[in-house]
């Protein structure tokens, strides 16, 4: 997935998943605490950081350079490759008959639709949507059934020959038919679908949808119609820009800016590019984010249109500003225009645990690794140093003040040792328990009996294993403990968090673009956790030794050093960890689709719709026809049949309330089965020029476009007068 988190949904995925072989064992499911009120839903935990301002307060006219990952290689986001940055262009430049507000709910756009609701329930389903009578394509031909209808057919899934990432939802409309005029659309499905406000949203026109070859080929590098507030006026390759120009035919409210020119702009480049005048936006590393803070501190909290608290006014971190060195002091100087505008993605950072094999196919042990965390003392690792509420994330469907959300962790419990180690006793994992001598025991007990070998003196060194390092790319793999390593000692990562920096970096792989990239943040100086480790475990002489693998590229630092802290939680309770870097290249690919991993961290967004959209990430893996297993985005390889159906339950029901509690009990069970313990919501810090309105850190809205621009001269970021001093 992409950083901002605007890519693709999970659960609309890329084709061809990874398929592995799986043992899948049955588990048990505890009692689901009954919901109580109030609304367990609850606030966004942040609202949104965007300097908003009036329309009359924001000039016309003027550029903004804004920095993407990549030039994308589609422009049509229904496709396997299509990235954050495809979204971006298509919220800009195309209809979406519902958008997404400050709570992370659907909301009509009323650009586009003077109505949409259900008529007709029985004998099927019906929604009838009612246009804007002003909304048109950029070639003056109005927006209609045609256009409804071709999206319909090109995404059913009955025609092969559209080479389509996704089909959820529009599989399950019998028919479309324009209704009693021109503006109105009528949609009737076969099957009841509770989330058909995620449908249409974007709309291509027709001259897209209508064939297989225009719709493979004829949106990848253009959009010859558009109805946006800009429309596409070219990419350029060889500059990795994509420019927007203003839409003359768009009917809304006319868009502030001439132009947005989007420019891929590496991630550890951007605070130079920032610091040069390069660029006016840009999503920042916590590390850049600290250096602009000493020049520009935070501005003062206030709250959302919504009543949502904005982020805290405390200083970002880092050093006394008083006590800069002459080089931060020229750094702060070029820096001195910008600001560092701060929320929470919608997105949440968990830890997998495979349970393809090994010790964790055991729900004991999974349930043992659970308990073993301290979950609230992770999020405040990562997110209290940047001003942002650390709490922990209680579902794995939603997130605080979504719809779904409740906080469902009470499945599982809470960090418990005792409990954890009862768990493993009854595993049949004792403390101390002999282990077997010999280069056969050398075998840790994690997935696949992958070698976890200990290093002389505690360096890290290659993994010996046959073909490691052409599939994986393995950096060197150490034990979280021996020598201090993971305490920050000679040769180790540090847990004192030499680097703050944001694992946000974009692999080149659509799986991750979905899964996320990993997703973890440590504040400086951060003390190891007190407290005594437990005797190893060991069963039938080998030691429990899970291998916990790691991304080792230069922007991962503080995930290796998040990862060091949960294997020292761990080791509380005599479970130790081998962690295992790998190239970034290979990370996702090659480890976590492919299941060559215990212990792993990354991250999902999450969405309005997760009836839809979370069932592949979740879902039971089955048989396919040549033996190996479907995981479709399960890549912990843990599901049962009852959170399937579940699922299936909560597509059909009309009922929003009813929706709402089949997935909380989802969740419920999900967190009973342990495959995933979700951590903390991922910070998204964005380096915005201060005189730069209505964008920044957008957290769940959809970013309004057309309200976007440069501050008039004399106008203040709140939108009232400057003041001289």
């Amino acid at each position: 997935m992409s950083y901002d988190g605007v890519g693709p949904r999970p659960g609309r995925g890329a084709a061809g998943r990874a398929a592995v072989f799986l043992a899948a064992g049955a588990l048990a499911v505890p009692a689901l605490a009954g919901c109580s009120s109030p609304d367990p839903a609850g606030k966004p935990l942040a609202g949104q950081d965007i300097a908003p301002a009036a329309r009359a307060s924001v000039a016309d006219g003027g550029t903004l350079r804004w920095a993407v990952d990549a030039v994308p290689e589609t422009l049509n986001t229904f496709q396997s490759d299509a990235d954050a940055t495809t979204t971006r262009i298509a919220q800009a430049t195309l209809p979406s008959m519902f958008r997404i507000d400050e709570r992370g709910r659907p909301e009509r756009n009323p650009d586009y639709l003077e109505s949409a609701k259900i008529v007709e329930t029985e004998p099927k389903q019906v929604v009838l949507y009612k246009l804007n009578q002003q909304a048109v394509w950029s070639d003056g031909r109005e927006i209609g059934a045609a256009d409804f209808a071709a999206q319909w057919r090109a995404l059913s899934g009955k025609d092969s020959a559209y080479w389509t990432a996704r089909n959820a939802g529009y599989d399950r409309i019998e028919k479309i038919e324009r209704g009693k005029g021109d503006l109105e659309v009528r949609v009737t499905f076969a099957q009841p679908y509770a989330d058909w406000r995620s449908l249409f949203s974007p709309l291509y026109p027709k001259d897209v949808m209508g064939t297989p070859d225009s719709f493979n080929d004829g949106a990848r590098r253009k959009l010859k119609v558009s109805a946006g507030p800009f429309a596409l006026k070219k990419i350029n390759r060889k500059s990795d820009e994509v420019r927007l120009a203003r839409n003359p035919r768009w009917w809304g409210q006319r868009a502030k800016l001439n132009e947005i020119v989007l420019r891929a702009v590496p991630r550890d480049e951007r605070a130079a590019e920032l610091a040069a005048g390069q660029l006016d936006l840009a999503e920042i590393d916590p590390a850049a984010a600290r250096r602009i803070a000493l020049a520009s501190p935070p501005r003062s909290a206030t709250a959302s249109a919504s009543g949502t608290p904005l982020i805290s006014s405390s200083p970002l971190m880092g050093p006394d500003r008083r006590k800069l060195t002459p080089k931060q002091r020229r750094e702060a100087a070029a820096f001195r225009g910008f600001e560092v505008r701060r929320s929470l993605e919608p997105t949440y950072t968990q830890l997998a645990l495979n349970g393809a094999d090994g010790p964790l196919a055991d729900e004991r042990v999974r349930r043992a690794v659970a308990r073993a965390l301290d979950r609230e003392e992770l999020a405040k690792l990562v997110l209290t140093p940047l001003g942002l509420p650390a709490e922990p994330v209680g579902s794995h469907l939603a997130l605080s003040g979504q719809a779904a959300y409740a906080d469902n962790s009470g499945a599982i419990g809470g960090q418990d040792t005792e409990e954890a180690q009862a768990l493993l006793s009854d595993a049949g994992w004792v403390q101390g328990g002999p282990i077997k001598e010999g280069k056969k025991a050398e075998k840790a007990a994690g997935s696949k009996g992958e070698k976890a070998e200990k290093t002389e003196k505690g360096k890290s060194e290659k993994r010996s294993d046959s073909g490691s390092d052409s599939a994986g790319g393995d950096d060197g793999t150490y034990i979280v403990g021996e020598d201090h390593k993971a305490d920050g000692g000679e040769g180790g990562e540090g847990r004192e968090g030499k680097h703050l920096a944001q694992d946000g970096k974009q692999y080149g792989n659509q799986q991750l673009q979905q899964a996320g990239a990993p997703g973890a943040y440590a504040p400086r100086g951060t003390a190891a956790p007190a407290g005594k480790e437990a005797r190893p475990l060991a069963k039938g002489g080998k030691p429990l030794m899970l291998r916990f693998v790691v991304p080792s590229g230069e922007g991962s630092q503080t995930l290796r050093t998040v990862a060091d802290r949960i294997g020292l939680m761990l080791e509380r309770v005599g479970i130790r960890t081998a962690i295992t870097k790998v190239s970034d290249e290979s990370y996702f690919k090659d480890h976590i689709a492919n299941g060559q991993y215990d212990l792993a961290l990354y991250s999902w967004p999450t969405s309005a719709y997760p009836a839809t959209d979370a069932r592949p990430i979740y879902a039971k893996p089955v048989p396919a026809a040549d033996g190996s297993l479907n995981v479709e985005q399960n890549y912990t390889r843990v599901g049962t049949d009852q959170v399937d159906q579940l699922f299936d339950q909560a597509i059909a029901t009309l009922d929003e309330g009813e929706n709402r509690g089949l997935i909380r009990k989802a969740d419920s069970r999900i967190w009973a089965a342990a495959g995933s313990i979700p951590l903390y919501q991922r910070p998204q810090l964005t380096a915005a020029k201060k005189n730069v309105a209505n964008a920044g850190a957008f957290g769940f809205r959809t970013p309004v476009y057309e309200d976007m621009g440069f501050l008039e001269k004399g106008v203040g970021a709140s939108g009232s007068a400057a003041s001289d001093g």
